[in-house]
């Protein structure tokens, strides 16, 4: 169990504290509770371009790393659909350090044209690099848009095209920060060899000064339920062709969550998975194959994606995964099956639980879920799903009306 205290400020800042006697490293996280979800369908990318933006530096501080290297500190950052997350970790001796980083940049994060174009490019460089210039790196550039016609996950969080970006005008780029980066829209959390008294006094010294903002809470588009199948067919530079099946899910907070993590350890976590030794070893349609779930704080996706062997078509790739998820839905999961996956499951949360990062890191992912105290449930949460579950989930889960197929075909040299 991890063992937490928690307090929020007057500005709206809530702050998680959790004390580790056996480490001289304290690490602190702060997440930001936007992601590509929040941003404007004509200007798509912005939560990315803020986590650059971020370490361009601030007011009174040039370079967000010199000063926390010369501390003996590390940090990094993170941005998907729900939220953008930064993280450090730095000799809890030098920890004033980092609150006066944190603090200031959210404070007064130094806007220059300079640092806008710099990092401008940083991140267009990056789209084409890793998603237009890389085997199958626009699969989710395609695959969200033909799953979602109406919610904001429709486009991916590295924006829907570079022009987006491009045109990113520091007005924008303003009003993204003043709407967003502010204490009650941020979450806090401590782990190391600190006391909550000593972390309040921090708090308040460094942060309780920055006034809250006046932002009222996004809503998002609901998608409609999906009325039929959905196809797209794509011809790319790819070594080998390969497929994508998804179908939409309930959100990371709904229970059935648990069910649908579970089905796809089943079929895909490691090689005496189900769709491993059937369409892998056995019928040798795959090279390899995966399935998993996205575990978004809106109706997420459940995808099923693989390369195929030469030879293998699009219908036979198609029918073949279908025929195992059908499997699913009409007979019952053997104990020992499903026990083993939960085992791994379990003994996963146990280890996320030693690092005094991870620490930092769960405690606000699970407070922006809701609550931290679910950090500490989670095990059970996958303990009690049953065999019976398992079996109905696939039935509701698995229909071919709520399939969508994207299929990439390797372009062949003239």
């Amino acid at each position: 169990m991890v063992k937490y205290d928690k307090f929020i400020l007057k500005n709206g800042l809530t702050v998680l504290v959790h004390y580790d006697r056996n480490t001289p490293m304290t690490a602190m996280n702060l997440i930001y509770k936007v992601g590509s979800r929040d941003e404007h369908p004509d200007k798509t990318g912005f939560a990315h371009l803020f986590e650059h933006l971020m370490f361009g530096g601030s007011l009174n501080i040039p370079k967000f790393d010199e000063p926390l290297q010369k501390a003996g500190g590390e940090n990094n950052a993170f941005t998907n659909s729900d939220f953008t997350d930064y993280y450090l970790t730095i000799p809890t001796n030098n920890l004033e350090t980092a609150f006066w980083l944190e603090s200031d940049r959210m404070l007064s994060l130094a806007f220059t044209q300079k640092s806008l174009e710099v990092q401008r490019q940083v991140v267009i460089e990056e789209f084409k690099q890793n998603y237009l210039n890389q085997p199958y790196g626009d699969v989710y550039l395609l695959l969200k848009p033909l799953a979602y016609k109406k919610h904001p996950y429709r486009w991916n969080t590295i924006g829907k095209e570079v022009g987006h970006i491009r045109n990113a005008g520091m007005a924008d780029v303003k009003a993204f920060y003043e709407k967003y980066y502010r204490p009650d829209n941020a979450i806090l959390s401590i782990a190391g060899k600190v006391t909550t008294k000593q972390i309040e006094a921090l708090a308040v010294k460094w942060f309780g000064p920055i006034p809250a903002g006046k932002q009222q809470p996004n809503t998002y588009t609901s998608e409609p339920e999906q009325a039929g199948e959905r196809k797209l067919t794509v011809e790319r530079p790819v070594p080998q062709n390969a497929i994508y099946l998804a179908w939409h899910m309930p959100p990371r907070t709904d229970r059935r969550f648990y069910h649908y993590d579970l089905i796809s350890d089943i079929l895909s976590n490691g090689n005496s998975s189900r769709l491993y030794q059937t369409l892998v070893k056995k019928e040798r349609l795959f090279s390899d194959i995966n399935a998993f779930v996205t575990g978004d704080l809106d109706n997420g996706l459940f995808i099923v994606s693989g390369k195929l062997i030469n030879g293998t078509t699009s219908p036979e790739a198609t029918d073949a995964i279908q025929k195992q998820l059908d499997l699913m839905a009409k007979e019952m999961v053997q104990e020992d099956e499903l026990q083993k996956v939960k085992n791994k499951i379990e003994s996963n949360l146990i280890f996320s639980k030693i690092s005094v990062l991870n620490k930092a890191l769960n405690l606000g992912y699970y407070e922006m879920l809701g609550d931290a105290a679910r950090l500490n449930s989670e095990i059970e949460n996958y303990r009690k799903v049953s065999s019976r579950q398992i079996r109905e989930e696939a039935a509701q889960l698995f229909t071919q009306k709520k399939r969508n197929t994207l299929f990439y075909r390797a372009k062949k040299n003239n």
